[in-house]
């Protein structure tokens, strides 16, 4: 029930802001905008209404000392190293290597081809962790060398969107970093949790592929003119797969070894991966610069909202926002699971409209009081809300990855085929999902054994 009058601005605020969504307009400058706007509002309200609702300029200002907070963060500058460290390992041509020495490898088996997308695509999220760039790269190579093979363009498609996905879950990826700094907790604690989960996923995607090709072997058949595996192609696939894994496991090792903090293995990362494209002579003034340009799309896009994302939350508190979301929680009548249920429901529709960083720089500081006032375990809660965002992102009929893979899909492959192809994907999530709900030492025994 509303208490105070102020809350009804702050019902208004959101409203606004999830009607407004649909206009297209960049979400950061949307935000901000708003938080304007509803703040000119509440000092109309005082000065020509005689009703004053808690927020004014003096307190708007407050957020020059909130964004300076954020920019002034050194956990944050993990995020533009590993998107550098991601985007240059884009440009060193690893995968393409991995994809023609691993399909030679498996490709006696079958399924061999569609394994080998997701070996690949665990590499690549262990990597670079940028969603679209990993699924738009694993069905360029990917889907077509599959249906060359005669597999099944469905599941083609299917396993190209979901180990695609990957990267937004396993470490290090930039989610991890982005929720960590928003819920308060270690990098290295959401990194290791999520570990377990990250590999997890994989392992069943395998499981299911290999299961499927062997109930219906029309779907993944084993190529007749497949290379015979012998030394020298087991050396050609090692010298692809060593360099990247050295390069994994200096930067996740040092973190979860406490030799280096995150922000110094993102560091060690983004050198890393520039000495192996260097190595690979892939790496040129033209393609440095290029590495580099993304880099500050990407970074200024996150900080953009970062901005918007705190403007809004300040003026969406001064209306008493954060009191009514947490009364509204405390009152469902589910205790902390059903609480925590129903917040992943949420986080999953918003999924559909929102990108995930979007949803996590505006859900998690509103939701983070709540969900400690209710003794809920933060690392088990940011790893169930990263798999649920996963699987926003691979769900029919408006997820992100399905878009990016009809992008680039073959002529011939349409939309239903490629919603067909991710569904036995997509409940192979939520079993994760229900997995890790049901058994939280999924994701917080390692955590555990590490740090203590």
């Amino acid at each position: 029930m509303i208490s105070d009058p102020a809350q009804y601005m702050a019902i208004a605020l959101f409203v606004t802001f999830v009607v407004s969504i649909f206009t297209g307009f960049p979400v950061a400058w949307l935000m901000g905008g708003l938080a304007v706007i509803f703040t000119a509002i509440s000092v109309f309200s005082d000065t020509y209404l005689d009703t004053f609702f808690g927020v004014d300029w003096g307190y708007s200002s407050i957020v020059i000392e909130r964004i300076y907070a954020v920019m002034n963060n050194w956990v944050l500058v993990a995020l533009p190293m590993f998107v550098f460290m991601g985007i240059m390992m884009d440009k060193s041509g690893i995968a393409e290597d991995l994809m023609t020495d691993l399909a030679k490898l498996f490709g006696r088996v079958r399924g061999g081809l569609a394994i080998t997308v997701v070996f690949i695509g665990v590499l690549l999220a262990a990597s670079t962790g940028i969603i679209g760039a990993a699924v738009v790269l694993l069905a360029i190579l990917g889907v077509p060398m599959m249906l060359k093979h005669n597999y099944d363009a469905a599941l083609a498609c299917g396993v190209v969107c979901a180990t695609g996905t990957l990267g937004i879950l396993i470490p290090p990826s930039i989610m991890l970093v982005l929720m960590a700094d928003q819920i308060r907790v270690s990098v290295g604690d959401l990194f290791m949790g999520a570990m377990f989960p990250g590999l997890m996923l994989g392992f069943l995607y395998a499981l299911f592929i290999l299961v499927y090709a062997w109930l219906r072997p029309s779907v993944a058949p084993a190529p007749e003119d497949a290379e015979p595996v012998n030394f020298r192609l087991l050396l050609r696939v090692l010298k692809s797969t060593i360099p990247p894994t050295i390069l994994i496991i200096a930067v996740l090792g040092s973190i979860f070894f406490g030799i280096a903090t995150p922000t110094e293995a993102s560091g060690v990362g983004a050198l890393g991966a520039t000495l192996l494209a260097l190595s690979r002579g892939r790496l040129s003034f033209a393609s440095f610069r290029d590495v580099l340009q993304g880099t500050m799309r990407t970074t200024s896009y996150i900080f953009a909202l970062f901005v918007g994302a705190t403007a809004f939350a300040l003026v969406l508190r001064g209306f008493g926002g954060d009191e009514l979301i947490e009364d509204g929680l405390m009152a469902l009548p589910f205790g902390p699971d059903g609480v925590v249920i129903f917040i992943l429901l949420i986080a999953f529709v918003l999924g559909f409209v929102l990108d995930w960083i979007e949803i996590t720089l505006i859900m998690l500081p509103l939701l983070a009081p709540v969900l400690i006032g209710m003794d809920v375990d933060l690392v088990w809660f940011a790893i169930l809300f990263a798999v649920t965002l996963q699987t926003s992102f691979i769900t029919p009929p408006v997820g992100f990855a399905l878009f990016y893979m009809k992008g680039v899909a073959p002529k011939g492959i349409s939309t239903t085929t490629i919603y067909k192809g991710i569904i036995p994907f997509a409940i192979i999530q939520l079993i994760v999902v229900a997995s890790i709900f049901l058994f939280p030492k999924l994701a917080t025994w390692l955590p555990t054994v590490a740090y203590g």
